[in-house]
């Protein structure tokens, strides 16, 4: 079974310098046919919608309580949209969207997703300022709650609750839980010897005076810490309660604001799933929708309480209990993490099948414990459910495009001349200037549709290829003997390919041999194409493998053992397929060598010296304010920055001057004894 993500299909890259070619997919602007279709799946839905751009980076993060109105308004009179926003229209080349419950949860969803993301458009970026936070200060023996907008400067035992969408509404909510607990009220004792009125109303306890003990006070105010952790139903009985007796003493004017205060504890509540009470929580979401023939799968990440990103995968359903569905993607999804990525807690909206084997495999890949829980809990089931319903319309939309991919995967079997159709489609691809930061791609596209979570980055490690030297056949040579050699192995060993590839078992059976493509398709020409094989054949790959190469120019499409390209049309479904497969490895290996290239720029000759650390290369260059400055520098000069000796200095100064070493000894044993 396979599994693909679906959110995120995005377009190739722009053109760049000598590696490029020209782009066969517009923008959202450009397509008018693509950007309706867009536009009817969007639902009229409260939610953020997130535009992406063509290197299928996040352009802006927006939230509306009608997704479809408001995405739409983007994309009607160009006269009614600001210069900036016609900028960013102009390159949209996909839209996302993840549906809410309300608009108050949008609210606060658009502010996590902005500080994790920070959207290029996003001028104006929320910063926790912008929304209030309850402080409770248990650095304290009598600990204050409190509304704060700020939550630097306070120690590292204080605890801050929310992000609320509503100040007024938090505000007298706050209210109403002082006048249900007696706590603290003043920051300071109003009087020296005596207690105040509150003390007296029984408002306060008699912090000032000690008449309660810091343990018990903190009891008290434990429970009410339940409050704002989503956990409101002991207020919500005394409330409860309280309002009964005002009714039996046919006190209606009090009962009935009781009850407005109750709907107003509700109201507050209601906005925080998406910025979980229990902040200090890491968790991923698994939930699934699905009909007779295909699930989708959506898995949403939390981190620190909040969302910070969804990945979607689609199965085939026929016969397939939910359990299991989730149970696959749950195996080849984290099979390919490192362990710092496994989150402490999964929840899941099916029990698994093989729940215990999983929580210890689990368990061993991170090397501390991880939980799997079908949650039964009100705040844990309603963000299923929440997932729920955005897998709802990913199946939707899987739906529609399954006709035209599975168009596109028949022609390209006639086309290769295969028996069956192919599912799952590698494609590779070289990024370099010159031999310089040289890297390779490889994408998946699985059903039609790219499956990012497969995705994969090498850097190019062969010393023939450097800065002045390129060598696109080697480099592509190499890759291939890396991306296969697990496989190479296994044959090795006298395994049978054939039967572990049309094996139905999971990751943790296959022992991770479950990546087989169906077809390998090779950014380039006849040479690249005559380089892959040479190294198949140096694995013993060369008859396993169905190989070709797509050239840029003509979008000709070359097999092993014919010199001539294959008879094919532009516009056919199998050959657009692959030009997708092209130029999505092309972007995502131009973005892969633009990172590396940034950091090697940004990366000063300063780091190169032994003893030096960034934050000693920080105060050298802050005090002299460039290299140059340094290189003609002193040793008394340099040793004069904080944090920097004379031996320090030494080293600095012999490292641009590395026949001054000697003399440079002398002075520093000099000045070692006038010191």
């Amino acid at each position: 079974m396979k599994h693909l993500i679906l959110p995120l299909q995005v377009g190739p890259t722009a053109v760049e310098s000598n590696l490029t070619h020209v782009s066969t997919r517009n923008s959202l602007l450009l397509d008018q046919e693509r950007l309706d279709q867009r536009l009817k799946e969007i639902p009229a839905e409260p939610g953020c919608y997130l535009m992406r751009d063509q290197e299928d980076r996040i352009l802006y993060v927006g939230k509306s309580k009608s997704l479809r109105s408001r995405v739409r308004s983007y994309f009607r009179s160009s006269k009614d949209l600001s210069p900036r926003i016609l900028l960013m229209v102009r390159q949209i080349f996909e839209i996302e969207f993840i549906i809410t419950d309300s608009e108050s949860e949008a609210l606060v969803l658009e502010s996590n997703l902005i500080k994790n993301q920070q959207p290029h458009f996003n001028i104006l970026l929320k910063d926790d300022k912008k929304y209030p936070y309850v402080c409770i200060t248990w650095s304290e023996d009598y600990p204050r709650i409190f509304i704060t907008r700020r939550r630097r400067l306070r120690m590292q035992s204080d605890r801050f609750y929310g992000p609320y969408v509503d100040v007024g509404l938090l505000r007298r909510t706050l209210m109403l839980v002082k006048r249900s607990f007696p706590l603290r009220q003043r920051p300071r004792p109003l009087h020296k010897d005596r207690t105040c009125l509150n003390y007296s109303i029984k408002r306060c306890p008699g912090v000032c005076q000690q008449k309660i003990s810091a343990d018990e006070y903190q009891k008290i105010l434990r429970k009410v810490a339940m409050v704002f952790q989503g956990r409101s139903d002991e207020l919500k009985g005394l409330l409860e309660s309280q309002m009964k007796r005002y009714s039996e003493r046919l006190d209606y004017e009090s009962a009935a604001d009781i009850r407005d205060q109750l709907k107003g504890l509700d109201q507050l509540n209601e906005a925080q799933k998406m910025s979980l009470p229990d902040s200090s929580i890491s968790r991923d979401v698994l939930a699934l929708a699905s009909d007779e023939r295909l699930a989708a799968v959506q898995l949403f990440q939390m981190r620190a309480g909040k969302l910070v990103g969804r990945l979607g995968f689609t199965a085939d359903a026929v016969d397939q209990d939910p359990g299991i569905v989730l149970q696959r993607v749950i195996e080849e999804h984290y099979s390919q993490l490192d362990p710092v990525e496994l989150p402490p807690e999964v929840l899941v909206q099916h029990r698994l099948p093989q729940q215990q084997l999983l929580v210890e495999w689990l368990s061993e890949q991170r090397g501390r414990r991880v939980k799997v829980i079908c949650p039964q809990r009100q705040n844990k089931t309603e963000i299923i459910e929440l997932v729920e319903r955005n897998a709802s319309y990913e199946l939707e939309r899987a739906k529609q495009g399954q006709e035209q991919q599975a168009l596109a995967s028949e022609d390209l079997a006639q086309l290769l001349d295969l028996s069956i159709q192919p599912r799952r489609i590698e494609g590779f691809d070289i990024s370099h200037i010159q031999g310089s930061d040289a890297v390779a791609s490889q994408v998946v596209f699985i059903d039609g549709l790219p499956a990012k979570q497969h995705y994969r980055k090498y850097k190019i490690k062969s010393n023939s290829i450097r800065p002045g030297h390129s060598d696109d056949f080697m480099a592509m040579a190499e890759v291939i003997r890396r991306r296969f050699r697990r496989w190479a192995r296994f044959k090795e060993e006298g395994a049978e390919i054939a039967k572990l590839c049309h094996s139905t078992g999971s990751t943790l059976q296959t022992q991770g041999l479950n990546d087989w493509p169906d077809v390998v398709m090779i950014d380039g020409g006849k040479g690249q194409l005559s380089a892959v094989m040479e190294a198949l054949r140096e694995l013993n790959l060369q008859e396993d493998l169905v190989v070709c190469s797509l050239a840029k120019q003509r979008e000709e499409i070359f097999v092993p053992g014919q010199k001539k390209p294959l008879e094919s049309e532009p516009d056919q479904l199998g050959i657009a397929l692959l030009r997708r497969l092209r130029d999505e490895a092309h972007r995502f290996a131009v973005s892969y060598h633009r990172q590396q290239r940034g950091e090697r720029m940004k990366r000063s000759r300063l780091s190169d010296i032994q003893g030096l650390g960034p934050r000693r290369v920080r105060d050298l260059l802050a005090h002299f304010q460039s290299i140059d400055a340094i290189q003609l520098a002193s040793v008394e000069q340099i040793s004069k920055v904080p944090g920097l000796g004379p031996a320090l200095a030494l080293q600095v100064r012999t490292y641009f001057h590395p026949e001054e070493a000697n003399a440079m000894e002398e002075v520093v044993e000099q000045n070692t004894v006038l010191f």
